[in-house]
């Protein structure tokens, strides 16, 4: 075995510190930890949040409430708190079930071509030719809105993304020799997409899965903001930013907390998405 060279070593070592997450990522990485945490835990925290206090009324920062009241009397922290949950897991949803739906599409049709490739691309083609939230509002408005039907409309209109995305990927991969090696030894289309092919896809529609459940957290919210997503008085960041628009004045933490919680996890999902996808790629070279 020979020694590693200097120059190499030193290349190994700097692109290891590279990799490496760096403070926009470590507190990109607390954001979206906090609110996954909030999403699944946060009810159960602060089981009152929805409790009204009409007699307290709207209330600036203050001591018991740090970021005062809403014009019902309930605290705001308490509903951004639970109102991670639908804001959060309703996204994520989104994310993965369009994940899961484009890849059934795509992958095939980048695999096997032909009619199945032309019949995908022009249905997606179709999708991509409408605007998606303007879909969304008028589907759930049609059909009298809620946060489970603006969840699956969702997933609809987001996949056509997926679906050319991993597509595109996997017609990068279908001729290079490790697949054609797959095809002499004879096994079954489907273990080479799902053990060979895909694997290989995984960085690129992994990354794209944080891009949506960005798009997704902003899509839900602006519906919810709408009246259309989740039931009047639920705990959720677009409905609380809805309901205290209009008390900027009274208590500005009352708006503005919803809308800073939803941008910045937005932004901090992003980050993370482009880093996971760039230790994803390294993880590929490297083999």
């Amino acid at each position: 075995m020979t020694a590693q060279s200097p120059v190499r070593g030193r290349g190994l070592v700097r692109r290891g510190f590279q990799h490496r997450p760096g403070a926009m990522v470590w507190v990109s990485l607390v954001i979206v930890a906090a609110a996954l945490v909030a999403a699944i835990i946060g009810p159960l925290l602060v089981p009152g949040a929805t409790d009204q206090h009409l007699l307290t009324g709207i209330t600036p920062p203050g001591p018991g409430h740090p970021l005062g009241t809403d014009q019902l009397g309930r605290d705001v922290l308490q509903l951004l708190v639970a109102g991670a949950r639908t804001a959060v897991l309703g996204a994520l949803v989104v994310a993965l079930g369009s994940l899961v739906l484009g890849n059934m599409i795509g992958v095939p049709a980048g695999y096997f071509g032909g009619w199945r490739d032309g019949l995908a691309m022009r249905w997606a083609d179709l999708m991509f030719s409408l605007p998606a939230l303007l879909v969304a509002i008028v589907v759930t408005g049609v059909l009298g809105g809620g946060f489970v039907l603006a969840v699956l409309v969702l997933v609809v209109l987001f996949s056509p993304g997926d679906a050319r995305l991993a597509r595109a990927a996997v017609l990068d991969q279908r001729h290079r020799p490790y697949v054609e090696a797959a095809r002499l030894l004879d096994l079954s289309a489907s273990r080479i997409m799902s053990r060979h092919v895909w694997p290989n896809v995984m960085p690129v529609v992994t990354a794209n899965a944080f891009l949506n459940f960005a798009f997704a957290l902003v899509a839900l919210a602006s519906l919810s903001f709408l009246g259309l997503g989740v039931e009047p008085g639920s705990p959720d960041w677009g409905r609380t930013l809805a309901d205290n628009r209009s008390q900027l004045l009274a208590n500005p933490w009352a708006a503005l907390a919803p809308a800073i919680a939803i941008v910045t996890t937005a932004v901090a999902v992003t980050i993370v998405g482009d880093w996971v996808h760039e230790r994803l790629e390294a993880r590929g070279r490297a083999r």
